[in-house]
């Protein structure tokens, strides 16, 4: 055991153990896709009343492995006319960095790969960085239908990211800081669930949600992928793994928002009941919660068209979010429980 401790004091100790936290949180969010993914189809045959996935495996718990063997042993199929090194970077692209969105995601007190002061910051590097996957695998394709795909995406990921930083902002000026880790702390007051942010905040809930819905490609927004319009979207051309790596992607983004929308609004890990044990579970917990509204959104709203969707982000999400800062900014300035750095929950 000493000589473990010594190794671990090392760079190269320390680089193994960094190393071996990483392989660990992406094994585990990969292997919760896969269930998370079931789920997902589980909901939709409940909405329509039918069975869903009920074969491979114990209650059909098997499809999602099953399916991904399926893509992994599928031809690769690469158009003529396409840009092949673009062709194929792009899905790794997307899928690396819905990775690497993680290592500032904090799932317990202490349990992050990064706790950066600036976390929030890294997510909006990354979330921004994310459109070129999609813009590249629509361009590289050397097909009109991909390209219209690709471009709508990128207007429809540009036009929700506006609207979801300035929400973040109002929760940025209630807390003091841009580390995820002091944002949960700070919803730690003695009334439980009733002093975390979603409370003072709570029309920028509503707005967040709607904005992530947009800003994954989730319905009612899907129009990059809506196969009635522009078969398939950006992705039409791909198969096999990259077209699996642009769907674990999209997917991985989707849980990332689920875990953003319970660290900035609903607690993190912290019990909603006080004198119950903080921890790792109740922030799985709200993960699985608010995907399972994601998938109730996908089974019960009705597509947007593309006008409506613009027109929802630009003259009604921006105006909203945009007073909301300043009306966060002066109620904070004045002291208002809720809204002034740590005085919520007295």
């Amino acid at each position: 055991m000493t000589a473990i401790l010594e190794f671990l004091d090392t760079p190269f100790g320390i680089f193994v153990l960094i190393l071996a936290q990483i392989l660990l949180l992406v094994t585990a969010i990969l292997v919760s896709l896969a269930f998370l993914l079931y789920m997902d189809r589980k909901v939709w045959a409940a909405v329509q009343l039918r069975r869903g996935p009920n074969v491979v495996g114990p209650f059909g718990l098997f499809q999602s492995f099953a399916d991904f063997i399926k893509f992994a042993i599928k031809e690769i199929v690469i158009p003529a006319g396409a840009d092949k090194a673009v062709f194929l970077l792009a899905p790794f692209l997307t899928f690396i960095l819905a990775t690497i969105a993680w290592a500032v995601i904090p799932f317990a007190d202490g349990w992050v790969i990064s706790d950066l002061n600036v976390g929030v910051l890294y997510i909006f590097a990354i979330s921004s960085l994310g459109v070129y996957g999609i813009i590249m695998g629509g361009w590289a394709s050397n097909s009109k239908y991909p390209f219209l795909g690709g471009l709508r995406s990128a207007a429809q990921m540009v036009s929700y990211e506006v609207s979801m930083g300035l929400i973040i902002i109002g929760v940025l000026i209630s807390t003091g800081s841009l580390n995820l880790s002091a944002i949960v702390a700070a919803q730690d007051g003695r009334f439980g669930f009733i002093s975390w942010y979603w409370l003072p905040h709570l029309p920028m809930v509503v707005l967040f949600f709607v904005s992530a819905l947009a800003e994954t490609n989730r319905p009612p927004f899907d129009l990059p992928e809506a196969e009635s319009k522009l078969v398939a979207g950006y992705q039409v051309e791909y198969s096999s793994i990259p077209y699996l790596l642009y769907m674990i992607g999209e997917y991985m983004n989707i849980v990332l928002m689920c875990a953003l929308t319970s660290i900035l609004f609903f607690g993190g890990w912290l019990s909603p009941i006080p004198g119950l044990p903080d921890g790792v579970l109740w922030m799985v917990a709200k993960i699985v919660f608010f995907f399972f509204i994601f998938a109730m959104v996908k089974a019960i709203v009705p597509r947007y068209r593309y006008d409506q969707l613009m027109r929802l982000g630009w003259k009604v999400f921006l105006p909203m979010s945009l007073g909301w800062v300043v009306v966060t900014a002066i109620l904070a300035r004045l002291g208002v429980v809720g809204y002034a750095r740590y005085a919520v929950g007295g």
